[in-house]
């Protein structure tokens, strides 16, 4: 059963309605990922840019400071995995159904290597006469920021904490925020910018034995 939520309405720009409709509006189950985020566009200026959070600095949570999609973990109340982007979206940046010019389309289950989560993606465009997202809870959310795509066409090299260790990775920085890691795969590929060959770039301690 779907669930009984209105979306907002609005004349979509070309540009994105190619963008997202190369995906499904579905409802997926909840049981299929771990949590849910969504990838939330615009074009109201030059480009087309992306809604993302740089998270709160908590020692407790493994994605602290971080630069990331509005989402977060699914819960057992949730009726789809479509159930937890929206709630999700709503508790962090305070948009709801109405913000949006229709509902999520589901890009897919990806894997969040870092995480060690399986992440049910969806994308939406902001509807017109949408709220203006800003953080709502200051102990997940430091910082809501709109990432234009141009910004994803530069990489560099950022010294971070990985799976393997510290070591340099593969960044885009955009106005002091850096994005790296699962989020920045996710928007390169789904821009369908050439995918890179390696994760991670030099290393920054020696190598030992450690766990991806």
């Amino acid at each position: 059963m779907s669930d009984p939520v209105h979306f907002g309405t609005g004349a979509a720009p070309r540009e994105l309605d190619a963008l997202l409709d190369r995906y499904p509006v579905v409802r997926p189950p909840s049981s299929i990922a771990d949590a849910a985020v969504t990838i939330v566009l615009r074009d109201d200026r030059d480009e087309v840019e992306t809604l993302l959070i740089e998270r709160a600095t908590n020692p407790r949570d493994p994605a602290s400071g971080h630069v990331a999609f509005p989402g977060g973990g699914v819960e057992e109340s949730d009726r789809s995995l479509a159930t937890t982007a929206l709630r999700e979206l709503e508790e962090e940046v305070g948009l709801g159904p109405d913000d949006l010019a229709g509902p999520p389309r589901f890009v897919g289950p990806l894997y969040a290597a870092r995480f060690r989560l399986e992440v049910g993606v969806f994308a939406a465009r902001l509807g017109s006469g949408a709220r203006t997202p800003a953080a709502r809870s200051p102990a997940e959310v430091a910082q809501v920021f709109w990432l234009p795509r141009s910004a994803l066409a530069s990489t560099r090299e950022v010294p971070r904490e990985t799976g393997l260790g510290p070591a340099n990775v593969r960044a885009t920085v955009f106005d002091g925020h850096v994005l790296w890691g699962f989020t920045r795969r996710v928007l390169r590929q789904f821009f369908e910018l050439p995918a890179e060959e390696e994760q991670f770039g030099t290393p920054l301690a020696a190598s030992g034995s450690r766990t991806p």
